[in-house]
């Protein structure tokens, strides 16, 4: 499967060198939360002073900058889209909001350029966080497609037995 991308994105991913730089923006949302929390890879801009917030502003939200690596799921038929996240342990707050989820946290995932943060190259469908580890440096989390979108469709057979009205 193919991914539509602009044309300064596909000339930047196979660049030797580029001035581009791509951010990934996450987008956390639980029913617990009153506000979805926005999290940028890149501290493109300063956001505040008091505090000093660096991250990403997009599409009119302001995402704040947290160190993470991720990797961008296969586009594989066969097997549901799974995505690695670390992200650095630097607030402990964090972790006792995980913990205090009963239920797995939905997460969205998008691409963009910090040239133009309004236009958005990626998205992976919202995902949902299937484990979270934590250590003192790093938490890591492993978001997986909700498994009801990987259920065959339909899910039964036409038969005689099931629906005779059809033959």
């Amino acid at each position: 499967m193919s991914r539509d991308v602009s044309d300064r994105f596909r000339q930047a991913v196979y660049a030797q060198e580029t001035d581009e730089v791509p951010i990934c923006l996450l987008t956390v949302t639980h029913e617990d939360l009153e506000e979805p929390i926005y999290i940028s890879s890149d501290p493109t801009t300063r956001l505040s002073d008091e505090p000093l917030v660096y991250g990403t502003e997009s599409r009119g939200e302001q995402y704040i900058f947290l160190p993470f690596e991720f990797t961008i799921p296969d586009d594989k038929s066969d097997s549901a889209p799974r995505v690695q996240l670390t992200m650095e342990n630097i607030d402990r707050t964090l972790v006792a909001l995980l913990r205090s989820f009963s239920t797995p946290p939905s997460v969205k995932m998008e691409v963009i350029l910090a040239s133009d943060p309004d236009l958005v190259e990626i998205t992976v469908p919202v995902l949902q966080m299937a484990d979270a580890t934590f250590n003192d440096h790093t938490i890591s989390s492993t978001t997986v497609a909700d498994q009801l979108i990987n259920e065959p469709h339909p899910a039964g057979q036409f038969t005689p037995g099931s629906f005779p009205g059809l033959f």
